[in-house]
């Protein structure tokens, strides 16, 4: 007899461990679904305030119609934060102006494209019980989040030198 055709005997498996143990769970579990819906309606309710902002036209400021203080850096410093411009690019990203959004915020312009994506991922998890989750979880590895890094702070630097008139 085979040892694998009977499961209580099967090796373990990475498919077997990431079940859970149990290699006929196929779906995420419930609290996986509501974890997903969750951040699914968070996802969401950022995408919709983003949409009934009005991006601002010198690409900062758009955070003040949140009744927000402006910038702190921005008024002490002379230069933007290391965030200055997303809330503007998020705001026309949301109102179908890509090429508005990457002028304003480069890193802005990609999160916004991933918080959509990110929406209509963890929706499908919640409503049916995929496993995309996981596989998305999979490719949060140390290289990816450097090479996230490295790009949010060379759109810092592309935001500096936007301010100061250099570009």
């Amino acid at each position: 007899m085979n040892p694998s055709a009977n499961p209580q005997h099967a090796p373990i498996t990475a498919s077997r461990f990431e079940t859970g143990g149990n290699p006929l769970r196929l779906r995420a579990g419930v609290g996986e679904r509501i974890s997903a819906g969750i951040l699914a309606a968070v996802a969401l309710a950022v995408l919709i305030t983003a949409s009934l902002l009005r991006p601002a036209e010198a690409g900062v400021g758009t955070h003040t119609q949140l009744g927000l203080p402006a910038c702190g850096w921005m008024q002490a410093a002379g230069y933007p934060c290391p965030t200055c411009g997303m809330t503007t690019s998020f705001a026309a990203a949301a109102n179908a102006q890509p090429v508005r959004a990457l002028l304003a915020q480069p890193f802005g312009a990609g999160l916004a494209l991933l918080t959509s994506a990110f929406f209509w991922g963890a929706l499908h998890v919640a409503v049916f019980g995929s496993k995309l989750g996981r596989i998305v979880e999979s490719w949060l590895r140390p290289r990816v989040l450097w090479v996230a890094l490295a790009l949010f702070l060379m759109a810092w630097a592309y935001k500096v030198l936007v301010v100061r008139g250099a570009l």
